[in-house]
C-alpha cells in the first residue's frame, strides 16, 4: 500500500476538458442550483422528486435508517404501473408514442401509451387468471421483445415481485434463479434472434423445468413469423400457455395494486464470489424515485426526445433505463432485440437514422467494438439527431470517449459517463450534460442527493482508494433475497454503516471520480497498487489497439507482474516490434512501473453475453492453471484459442 494515496497509486492522467455547449445548457432540465439544493436539505429534495409521481396515499416520513436496512417514503402507497402508464393517459398523452420495437430480422412495432396500458392490462390479468397473487414470484425469460416490457409492468399493476432472467443464461442458471426465489409461473418464448440464429428459449426452458419444482405455469410467447415455425416447441398440457391464448381471454380492465413504498418490486440476480446466486432486492417507492429523477436530469429529456438504451431487460440498465425510468417519464422508447453487427456492423447507426434518435446509450465495451470496426461503418448513416450520447456498465478509457464524441456525436453532443451498480438501482455518479465539464474518462460528480467519497481500509478519506457510499439512497438494495447476512457481509462490513460498492476510486484536483475498476482486479506490482482500468486505457491510447484487458499474473521478485490481452484494430499487422512499442507506450503514459511484462495479441477477448471481460479467466491463462467455469460466456471457443496461443508462446 503506497503510503500518500492509502489505497492505489494514481497514475493515469487527464486533462483535456468539455464544457457543455451554450445551446445545450440554455435548454437543459436542470441547472448548477439542483446541487445547492440537494446539499440544503437531502430529504427534502428525494421528496421533491417522489412529489412528481402519483401516489395513492402520501407518506409519513422519507427516510427511516436503521444501518444498514434503510425505508423511503413511508407509509406511502403507489404503483409502479400506474406511474409508467395511467397517469400519462390521465394527462391526455394516451396517443403519445412509448415503444418502438424492431427485431433484428427488421419486424417492427409501436406501442403507444394507451396500447400498451392495454397489452399490460390484459396480461396482468391472464397471469391472475394462472393464480398469481400479490407477493408471487414470476421469472421472465425472454429475448428483447415488447412482452418482456409487458410482462414486467404487468408484474408490477398486481403487485407481483418479478426477476428476470437474460435470455442468454443456460438452462442450469435459469433453474438456480427459479429455484432461489421460488417462482410460481415461468414467461418465455419459443425463441429469439441472435445474428441470424435461433435461441431456443423454450427447450431451455424446459430443461430448467425439470429442475424447478415450484414452477406451477409457463407462459410462451410465440415470437412470430420463421422463427416460430422452424422452432416446433413442446407443450406440456395443463402447465404451458400460450401467451396470445391467454390475453385473448383476459378482461382489459385491471385495476393497480396500491403497493407500499416498501413492499418488493423485483428480484435482480447479479454475481458473486460463489456458486449461488446472489438475489438483489428493490422495492417499489425510492426505486421509482431515483430511476424516474436520474432519467430526467442525467438524459435532459424532453418531449421531442427518442430515446435508446441498447442493453437488455435482462440487466439492471434495462430494467431502470428501458423499461421504468423512461416510461414513467413518458418518453418515447427505441428497443431493439439482436446484435450490433446483424446483418452488418451498421445496424445501430442505421436504427439511429431510421428511427431518428437523439439519446443514445450504451456500454464501453460497444463502443470499443465499434472503433475496432472502423469509422467508415457509421459514417454511412446520418446521425445528426443525436444531441446526447451517455455510457454505463464499466470505465470507459479516455481514448474511446474520444472516439465517441468525434465520430458518433459529431463534437457537439455531450456524454454522459454514469457510474452505477445492479445493488444502487439508479445512476449514482454521472456528469449532469447541461452543468458538468467533463473530461475523458471520468464520471465526474455523484448525482445530486449522493453522498459518495473514497476511503482506504481504516475507513479514513483518501485521494485513490476504495469507491463508499456513506448516506442511504432512494433506489438502493434492500437485501439479498433470503439471506440478510450475505447482504451484510457483502455491502457493509468493511466500515461501519458505509457501503462498500467493491470498485477502486481516485478523485482529482476538481473532485471528479475516476472509477479504477473492481477491486478484485487491482494488481499489486512490487509494492504499488495499480487499477487496471488505468495500464488498459494506457494501451487503448496507442493508435493500433481497439480493446485490452489487463490482469495480474504472479512474480517471485515483484510478488506480482501485469499481463495484457490486447485486440488491435482491423487492419493492422501484430508483430514483435509492436508488442515492444506498447509496453513502452504505457511506460509513457503512466510509468515504468506499469508496463506489462506479458503482451497477448489476441482477435477476441472472452466476455460474458451481457459484454463484460472475464479477466478471472484470463488469470487463469496467464497463470497457465486450469480454467474455470466458462458456461456464461458468449463464445467459450475463445478462451480454448487464448490458451493455444499462450501455450505456443510460452512454449
Amino acid at each position: 500500500m503506497s503510503r500518500d494515496t492509502g489505497a492505489f497509486d494514481d497514475l493515469l492522467q487527464e486533462d483535456r476538458r468539455f464544457p457543455p455547449p451554450a445551446d445545450f445548457a440554455a435548454t437543459a432540465v436542470v441547472d448548477a442550483s439542483i446541487y445547492r439544493r440537494a446539499g440544503d436539505d437531502r430529504e427534502r429534495y428525494w421528496a421533491e422528486w417522489a412529489e412528481q409521481l402519483e401516489w395513492f396515499e402520501p407518506w409519513r416520513r422519507v427516510l427511516e435508517w436503521n444501518p444498514p436496512y434503510a425505508k423511503w417514503f413511508l407509509g406511502g402507497k403507489l404503483n409502479v404501473s400506474y406511474n409508467c402508464l395511467d397517469r400519462h393517459l390521465a394527462a391526455g398523452r394516451g396517443e403519445r408514442t412509448a415503444l418502438l420495437w424492431e427485431g433484428e430480422p427488421g419486424d417492427t412495432k409501436r406501442y403507444s401509451y394507451a396500447e400498451l396500458h392495454r397489452e399490460v392490462c390484459l396480461f396482468a390479468n391472464a397471469l391472475r387468471g394462472l393464480g398469481v397473487q400479490k407477493g408471487d414470484r414470476v421469472t421472465i425469460y425472454l429475448p428483447m421483445i415488447p412482452e418482456a416490457a409487458i410482462a414486467m409492468l404487468a408484474c408490477t399493476r398486481i403487485g407481483a415481485i418479478h426477476s428476470v432472467v437474460f435470455g442468454g443464461f443456460s438452462p442450469e442458471s435459469l433453474a438456480d434463479r427459479n429455484n432461489d426465489a421460488e417462482s410460481k409461473v415461468l414467461v418465455t418464448a419459443d425463441g429469439g434472434w441472435r445474428r441470424g440464429t435461433i435461441v431456443p428459449l423454450k427447450e431451455n426452458a424446459d430443461e430448467a423445468l425439470d429442475a424447478s419444482p415450484t414452477v406451477e405455469s409457463v407462459v410462451v410467447v410465440a415470437r412470430g413469423g420463421d422463427l416460430s415455425e422452424q422452432t416446433g416447441v413442446t407443450m406440456v398440457a395443463g402447465r404451458d400457455h400460450w401467451y396470445h391464448d391467454l390475453v385473448a381471454e383476459a378482461d382489459p380492465e385491471c385495476p393497480a395494486e396500491e403497493m407500499d413504498a416498501e413492499d418488493t418490486l423485483f428480484i435482480l440476480y447479479t454475481s458473486g464470489t460463489t456458486g449461488k446466486p446472489k438475489g438483489v432486492v428493490h422495492t417499489t417507492g425510492g426505486y421509482l424515485t431515483q430511476v424516474y429523477a436520474t432519467t430526467q436530469a442525467v438524459f435532459d429529456l424532453h418531449d421531442e426526445d427518442v430515446y435508446w438504451c441498447t442493453a437488455d431487460v435482462g440487466w439492471i440498465t434495462g430494467h431502470s433505463y428501458i423499461v421504468y425510468g423512461p416510461l414513467a417519464n413518458c418518453a418515447q422508447v427505441v428497443m431493439y432485440e439482436g446484435a450490433p453487427d446483424h446483418p452488418d456492423r451498421g445496424r445501430f447507426w442505421d436504427l439511429c437514422e431510421r428511427y431518428a434518435v437523439t439519446i443514445f446509450y450504451t456500454a464501453p465495451t460497444a463502443i470499443r467494438a465499434f472503433m475496432r470496426w472502423g469509422d467508415e461503418w457509421p459514417a454511412k448513416y446520418d446521425l445528426s439527431s443525436l444531441r446526447l450520447l451517455g455510457t454505463v456498465g464499466e470505465p470507459i478509457n479516455p481514448e474511446a470517449w474520444m472516439w465517441y464524441h468525434h465520430v458518433i456525436g459529431g463534437g457537439r453532443c455531450p456524454i454522459v459517463d454514469t457510474w452505477w451498480q445492479t445493488e444502487t438501482g439508479g445512476i449514482m455518479i454521472t456528469p449532469l450534460p447541461g452543468v458538468t465539464e467533463t473530461k475523458p474518462g471520468t464520471a465526474t460528480r455523484p448525482f445530486p442527493g449522493i453522498e459518495a467519497t473514497i476511503l482506504d481500509d481504516e475507513g479514513d478519506e483518501t485521494q485513490a482508494g476504495y469507491l463508499a457510499i456513506t448516506e442511504p439512497w432512494p433506489s438502493m438494495l434492500r437485501t439479498v433475497w433470503g439471506d440478510d447476512e450475505r447482504f451484510k457481509n457483502t455491502y457493509w462490513s468493511k466500515w461501519e454503516n458505509i457501503y462498500f460498492a467493491g470498485d477502486g476510486a481516485k478523485r482529482d484536483g476538481d473532485d471528479y471520480f475516476w472509477i479504477l475498476g473492481r477491486v478484485d482486479d487491482v494488481l499489486n506490482v512490487a509494492g504499488h497498487r495499480i487499477g487496471t482500468s488505468e495500464v488498459e486505457s494506457a494501451l487503448v491510447d496507442h493508435p493500433a489497439v481497439a480493446e485490452s484487458a489487463v490482469v495480474g499474473k504472479g512474480h517471485e521478485i515483484k510478488g506480482e507482474s501485469i499481463a495484457a490481452f490486447v485486440t488491435l484494430k482491423e487492419g493492422v499487422d501484430g508483430s514483435d516490434a509492436l508488442v515492444a512499442e506498447l509496453r513502452e507506450h504505457v511506460g509513457k503514459k503512466i510509468g515504468a512501473i506499469a508496463k506489462p511484462e506479458m503482451v497477448v495479441l489476441t482477435a477476441d477477448l472472452p466476455k460474458t453475453r451481457s459484454g463484460k471481460i472475464m479477466r478471472r479467466l484470463l488469470r487463469d491463462i496467464a497463470e497457465g492453471r486450469a480454467v474455470g467455469d466458462t458456461t456464461t460466456l458468449a463464445d467459450p471457443a475463445v478462451v480454448r484459442r487464448l490458451q493455444k496461443q499462450h501455450e505456443a508462446e510460452e512454449g
